[in-house]
């Protein structure tokens, strides 16, 4: 697995289309949770809220995976069955629009999840 010292350089290593979308995701999260400590963890974009796991998600090929923990996932099972999925994960392909909305519908539940179990209240 290769590595990078930050967000931008792993958004650099893609093709303009999958950085487009990435660099739109990335601006989701962080306008949705300001105070989520950007990293990379797990060699792609990562987000924690009060030192705990936020989001992640990451380039391929023909897709954007998103990555919500579980009980991200398990929260919106009905917006995400449209999508390609694993525990954890979805695909959102690049032949069709981003779901903008729903990311950050999806940010906004992780992160009162977040503040409910590992710090304080918003």
């Amino acid at each position: 697995m290769k590595t990078f010292a930050n967000v931008d350089e792993y958004i650099q290593e893609f093709e303009n289309e999958v950085q487009e979308r990435l660099i739109a995701v990335r601006k989701l999260v962080q306008e949705t949770a300001p105070e989520a400590v950007e990293s990379i963890s797990y060699g792609m974009p990562a987000y924690k809220v009060n030192g705990k796991p936020l989001v992640y998600f990451g380039g391929y090929k023909s897709h954007i995976g998103f990555y919500a923990t579980p009980t991200g996932h398990k929260a919106f099972e009905k917006e995400l069955s449209k999508y390609k999925q694993g525990k954890g994960s979805v695909q959102f392909p690049l032949d069709e629009p981003l779901p903008k909305k729903l990311i950050q519908e999806i940010v906004l539940f992780r992160l009162a999840e977040n503040h409910d179990k590992y710090g304080k209240k918003k």
